[in-house]
């Protein structure tokens, strides 16, 4: 059909971390950021007396984020950050571990199949062990 662009989406994997071009540059968020960037702009529009105008699909990200945030304050995040920037992965392997917070390397890449190869297990297992303490501790 003319003007229709051809399918690219045949080459994507996240299993196998091929994802389109427009991701190449792109920064990962964790549900935990998304949280905090959207709870800040609640309470600048509470603050100018906007709350009603908060559309209904903004409100239910903001609810689902808080409840889905691992992390609760700027200081964990960028903690859990510098962990992971330390090893060998991905931007989205970094995303996937703080969001889903997995208890085991076995579970990790079960979750996430690119981690394969990426860490031993007992290193992986070292790496969750050290997020769920901030997870705790926060």
């Amino acid at each position: 059909m003319p003007g229709n662009q051809p399918d690219d989406t045949t080459d994507e994997d996240a299993t196998e971390l091929k994802f389109p071009k427009e991701f190449e540059q792109a920064d990962t968020l964790l549900t935990s950021e998304v949280y905090l960037l959207l709870e800040h702009r609640r309470q600048q529009s509470e603050q100018k007396e906007e709350i009603d105008e908060m559309s209904d699909v903004f409100v239910k990200t903001l609810n689902y984020t808080r409840r889905m945030a691992r992390f609760k304050n700027r200081e964990t995040i960028r903690a859990v950050r510098t962990l992971l920037a330390t090893k060998p992965l991905h931007k989205f392997e970094v995303a996937q571990i703080a969001n889903l917070c997995p208890e085991t390397s076995e579970e990790a890449k079960a979750l996430i199949p690119s981690l394969e190869n990426k860490m031993e297990d007992d290193e992986l297992d070292e790496v969750l062990k050290d997020l769920h303490s901030k997870k705790t501790f926060q």
